[in-house]
């Protein structure tokens, strides 16, 4: 018994450690790639790192600015993760993170007089439906007409964009209407700074925390394990009497859930008001997040941790090595594009080993009549 418990322990480890040495090898290769178009440009790729790290980490409020980064990734991730596991693809995360950061601000300057303790939590659910409902409106789409996810996830990023917009020039735009941008929020709508000297606010926290629930929602509770069997083998799934439709109205509802509290952590964290094109992109990037860290919890969180240092550090890049700072987009390119193909190459070695393993018993049995 013992030595078979331990038997599996070391099957899990080398598990583990397999799993990761794409992600690194991944990481490696852009690292090197970056430095070759950093020496291109005719300038040090060591001293553009070393600025770059020292920019990220080199400094509390490197550090503070590096986890900033990194919390609207996080939820980003999880929100492409969960809907992955569910056997969707969500490309909305961008939308629905507008959408969170829309309805946390009407909550947040429209509610006067509340105590932070009840201003704060409604603040914060009311992103998350905000988020959740744009979800949920690619998968009744695809539950009611069979609409590709990928495809209405895409096309609601711009509504939900355009409709920000809209309100920031319209129904929210702050007196005296200069500027397209809402009032700020009330202060007992605004998340707290949690390290003094940086612009690290509670969000951060509220990330790790639905790093956690995604982990015991997903594996440790039976509706996660129906999405997990949905996502993997719908047709299991189907004879096992697991409901497929609702399975993927609760899975974009809660993947666009997480969308909706980036916007929240984006506005109530940093902002403090809503206005146009307030993300940079964190939306698509938590895709490629979730991609390198295998939509896993510890996964998610630790390559939203990289793209965080690589985006607090490529402002110090630029300014002390005279690194432009699209570098640290290439970089992120390359490590999307090398997980994407060892991916795509796993998936091709699992379907000719398929093909082999059917193959065997047709061979085997015209060896027996031959």
């Amino acid at each position: 018994m013992t030595t078979r418990a331990g038997s599996n322990a070391g099957q899990v480890i080398v598990g583990g450690l397999k799993s990761l040495i794409t992600p690194v090898a991944a990481i490696v290769l852009a690292l090197i790639l970056g430095a070759a178009a950093i020496a291109l440009m005719g300038l040090d790729p060591l001293n553009a790192y070393q600025s770059m790290l020292q920019g990220a980490l080199g400094s509390t409020n490197g550090i503070g600015e590096t986890m900033v980064k990194a919390t609207p990734l996080i939820f980003t991730g999880l929100s492409f993760g969960l809907a992955k596991k569910a056997g969707l693809i969500n490309i909305g995360a961008e939308g629905q993170l507008y959408m969170g950061g829309l309805l946390s601000v009407i909550v947040g300057i429209s509610l006067k007089g509340l105590p932070i303790f009840i201003h704060l939590p409604l603040a914060i659910l009311a992103g998350f439906i905000g988020g959740g409902l744009l979800g949920l409106l690619s998968g009744w789409l695809k539950v009611r007409f069979g609409a590709s996810e990928i495809i209405t996830t895409v096309m609601l990023n711009y509504v939900a964009q355009y409709f920000v917009s809209y309100m920031v020039n319209g129904p929210l735009i702050e007196p005296p209407g200069n500027f397209p941008q809402s009032p700020p929020v009330a202060a007992s709508a605004q998340l707290p700074i949690i390290l003094a000297g940086t612009r690290l606010h509670l969000g951060f926290i509220i990330a790790i925390l639905a790093i956690l629930a995604y982990y015991i929602f997903m594996w440790r509770t039976n509706t996660g394990y129906e999405m997990r069997v949905v996502g993997q083998n719908p047709q299991a799934a189907a004879y096992a009497g697991m409901n497929a439709a609702r399975t993927t109205l609760l899975s974009m509802f809660l993947a666009g859930g997480m969308g909706g509290l980036a916007g929240v952590g984006e506005i109530l964290g940093i902002q403090h008001r809503l206005f146009q094109n307030f993300s940079p992109g964190y939306g698509f990037d938590g895709i490629a997040v979730s991609l390198l860290g295998y939509n896993s919890p510890i996964g998610i969180f630790l390559a939203a941790i990289l793209f965080g240092i690589l985006r607090a550090g490529g402002n110090m890049m630029q300014m002390i090595a005279n690194v432009p700072i699209a570098v640290v987009y290439i970089i992120q390119a390359f490590v999307i594009i090398f997980v994407a193909a060892e991916a795509l190459l796993r998936r091709r070695r699992s379907k000719r080993k398929a093909a082999r393993v059917q193959a065997t018993p047709a061979v085997a049995e015209v060896g027996k009549n031959g």
